[in-house]
């Protein structure tokens, strides 16, 4: 039976793997397919050597920062689907962006004896005082979407982070500017002008994406200038205003507008139009996230690009490297991260994704 058991749980490990990475691979998904299958096939008879023994079913806490984030929605049904799938008793809470309600809903939690969490803080900086009460309370614990720093989960070996390098999204947005018949300079003046519309600066991810998508530009020679950085919040209203204030400012000078996530982006593109701008026309506009909504402006030519930022891949992940916990493995200082490659999503392969 246990046999059994390590083989499911390595083909589990086998998939998740296939879809995670260190290369910045830009290959639609549709054509990796092969490669895909035998990766996976190789992996799963390679994991099921090694592993002996899984603990599947039991009770697991899912702490999310808010449900109404468009990306994480998308996550936290990924999530269900799969753990309620495995036979765990799954519990999700949503922490309506506060850091104090998301540390009591882990507390409690770990008095109805959760076997493991998965926890997208609130905060990056309240990641000390997160893993300090799941490492008091033997936890096994994942934490997704925002990174603490490799010192902070140093701090307990039953910890890891699943997640993507949001340096690596950055840059594709950056490059999807880049691959443009202009380069992102549309009235050919020599420089590109854009503005930021920037998530929460206090996350690790809106950090990245801000300065990456702009330094693939500059690392390729573009001069660049910005007109304007704000914070939105990852919030489609906030982008919109934003962005329609921005325009009503610098009007024809905005040549690109870079939005740190999807929702902000459909914020901004409402806000172009209205400004009766076109999108790949006189200025251009890139998002992350690939969401249902922004894959259909980019297939419709209103919107540059977007970036996937895997969900499913990232959830099974999570569960992968949650049963590894559970059964037994712990994870050493500095290897304490695994990560989900990004693709750039365009107009020529927007439909691999639809």
């Amino acid at each position: 039976m246990k046999k059994l058991t390590a083989l499911a749980l390595a083909g589990c490990m086998a998939v998740s793997l296939a879809a995670c990475g260190g290369s910045a691979s830009t290959t639609p998904a549709s054509s990796e397919a092969a490669s895909t299958e035998s990766a996976a096939t190789s992996a799963a008879e390679s994991a099921a050597e090694s592993v002996t023994e899984a603990t599947q079913g039991g009770k697991v806490g899912v702490c999310i920062y808010k449900f109404d984030d468009a990306f994480m929605t998308t996550y936290r049904n990924a999530l269900q689907e799969i753990l309620e799938g495995k036979g765990y008793e799954v519990t999700i809470v949503d922490g309506n962006n506060d850091q104090a309600k998301q540390n009591e809903q882990i507390n409690t939690f770990i008095t109805q004896g959760v076997d493991a969490l998965i926890i997208n803080p609130v905060m990056t900086s309240a990641a000390d005082q997160i893993i300090s009460t799941v490492k008091g309370a033997d936890v096994p614990t994942v934490l997704i979407n925002r990174e603490p720093t490799a010192d902070q989960m140093s701090a307990y070996d039953k910890l890891v982070y699943v997640g993507c390098d949001a340096a690596q999204s950055g840059t594709f947005q950056g490059e999807l500017i880049l691959d443009t018949e202009n380069k992102g300079d549309i009235n050919g003046d020599g420089k590109v002008s854009y503005i930021m519309i920037q998530g929460d600066p206090e996350n690790i991810d809106a950090q990245l994406r801000t300065e990456y998508s702009v330094k693939a530009l500059t690392d390729a020679g573009v001069e660049v200038e910005q007109l304007d950085l704000q914070r939105g919040d990852w919030d489609r209203n906030k982008g919109q205003e934003i962005c329609q204030n921005d325009l009503a400012k610098f009007g024809d000078q905005i040549e690109v507008v870079f939005c740190n996530n999807d929702d902000m982006a459909i914020g901004a593109l409402q806000a172009i139009q209205a400004a009766g701008r076109t999108v790949n026309k006189d200025i251009y506009l890139v998002g992350v996230d690939a969401l249902d909504a922004a894959k259909n402006e980019v297939a419709n030519g209103n919107m540059t690009g977007t970036v996937l930022n895997d969900a499913k891949g990232q959830a099974t992940q999570a569960v992968a490297s949650m049963e590894e916990l559970l059964g037994g493995k712990t994870f050493e200082a500095g290897s304490q991260s695994v990560y989900v490659d990004y693709v750039k999503v365009t107009p020529d392969n927007v439909k691999d994704f639809q």
